[in-house]
């Protein structure tokens, strides 16, 4: 971890293949003073040892529950650490981290899913217009805002 006058961000993502891809990011977020927010998963304790993990409440899919859960979690989480900037690789975890995020005016990057090789993942959908960056990994859901520059994996 960096010392405390290094920007603070936030890395949201699922665990699985979003953390897989969000480690796969480490160049661009290793020298910051980072928390992560995932869920619980059988590959968090191990591959997340040693940092500051924030658990969500899942599972997210589709559940308003959930979303209203975490949504609360999220303005806890964002006003304690008070990130400059919020990472998502997705999946919902990202929505109520970045509405929140817009509110409390911090950057927010988003980087959809490998998965997603022609349409945006409905995670994606929803936080597209509250992304300062939004980053695709195939050409085909490239448009708008969306930037395709490679796979991250």
């Amino acid at each position: 971890m960096s010392d405390s006058t290094t920007a603070r961000i936030v890395l949201v993502c699922s665990p699985g293949g979003h953390l897989q891809q969000m480690l796969a990011l480490e160049p661009a977020w290793r020298e910051y003073a980072r928390t992560w927010v995932t869920l619980a998963g059988a590959d968090v304790g191990h591959l997340l040892a040693g940092e500051d993990v924030v658990l969500g409440h899942g599972p997210t899919n589709r559940s308003i529950a959930r979303l209203l859960l975490n949504f609360g979690l999220a303005w806890r989480t964002i006003r304690r650490r008070d990130p400059e900037v919020i990472i998502s690789t997705g999946a919902g975890l990202a929505v109520p981290f970045f509405l929140v995020g817009k509110l409390l005016r911090r950057r927010l990057v988003y980087v959809e899913s490998l998965t997603r090789t022609e349409t945006l993942s409905l995670s994606g959908r929803l936080v597209y217009p509250l992304a300062d960056s939004f980053f695709v990994q195939w050409p085909g859901p490239a448009r708008g805002k969306a930037r395709y520059r490679g796979s991250i994996l």
